[in-house]
């Protein structure tokens, strides 16, 4: 049943969706078009447009600076984790949702728990297993890492999509002398695509953000992320606006490019999440 709303009414809805939408696009649209400016643009004119547009400054950072190795760095470590770990959360996601067990609703609260655990409290743990891996300083002990982050958003995001799909597919699979591998890999891993996207973009984005961890696995410049990067040209560019705005965008383009893309699975993903299996 369509909802009819009064004139004031939509008239009030569209003012606050407007204003949402700029107190969200003008900080990013301004950093972009800041990193196009010079010092004195941007100290003199900060809301202006640019006098002219030119590439020179991200070009000089990618030459100067260590950035490409900065960005392959970030790209590696948040990408691979991101696809190894929701292979195997669509797993885990996927058997609670569709087979009952004993502990079944034990285990998904348990898993729904660890949002509730802080990521610093696991520094120790994490540290020495890194430590007696001999994976410290290297950019595959941070990957390592994120291989674990996000779980329990992910299963909960997973479970939802695979819960959306009825199980009358299933059992005709089965029927049909489908495994129970193939059932889940030809049938349910397609059609949960809304729920991969948005849990792979959640874990992404968390781990091509994340700066603790890559801080405290690593030391030397070869094996530093774009956080950590930014967090030294902070300082370095304290008086280079330029720069520093364009290593911002740099940092920040991907994941904007990232949910563009796939933000049509995304909103399907938020709508199936009230269906119950």
């Amino acid at each position: 049943m369509k909802i009819k709303y009064k004139p004031w009414a939509k008239v009030l809805m569209y003012l606050v969706e407007a204003v949402v939408i700029i107190l969200s696009v003008f900080p990013i649209l301004w950093v972009v078009m800041s990193s196009f400016k010079t010092n004195g643009e941007i100290l003199s004119s900060p809301l202006a447009l640019p006098a002219h547009f030119s590439l020179d400054t991200f070009i000089e950072i990618f030459q100067k600076y260590s950035f490409p190795t900065y960005f392959f760095n970030s790209l590696l470590a948040a990408g691979v984790s991101t696809l190894v770990s929701l292979l195997f959360y669509a797993m885990g996601a996927y058997v609670i949702a569709k087979f009952e067990f004993p502990g079944r609703k034990l285990l998904f609260a348990l898993f729904t728990i660890t949002l509730l655990v802080p990521s610093h409290s696991k520094t120790q743990p994490i540290f020495s297993l890194i430590m007696k891996l001999n994976l410290y300083d290297s950019i595959w002990g941070v990957t390592l890492v994120y291989l674990s982050a996000g779980m329990a958003m992910s299963i909960f995001v997973l479970k939802a999509g695979f819960m959306a799909i009825p199980k009358s597919l299933d059992e005709a699979a089965t029927l049909d002398g489908a495994s129970f591998f193939r059932t889940f890999w030809t049938i349910n891993l397609p059609l949960a695509k809304s729920a991969l996207a948005t849990a792979g973009i959640l874990m992404f984005l968390g781990n091509w953000n994340e700066y603790y961890f890559a801080s405290l696995l690593t030391v030397s410049d070869s094996q530093r992320t774009l956080p950590i990067a930014l967090a030294f040209f902070t300082s370095e560019f304290s008086y280079n606006y330029t720069q520093l705005f364009a290593a911002l965008t740099i940092v920040i383009l991907p994941g904007i490019i990232l949910y563009a893309i796939a933000q049509d699975q995304v909103q399907a993903s938020v709508a199936a999440s009230g269906v119950k299996g």
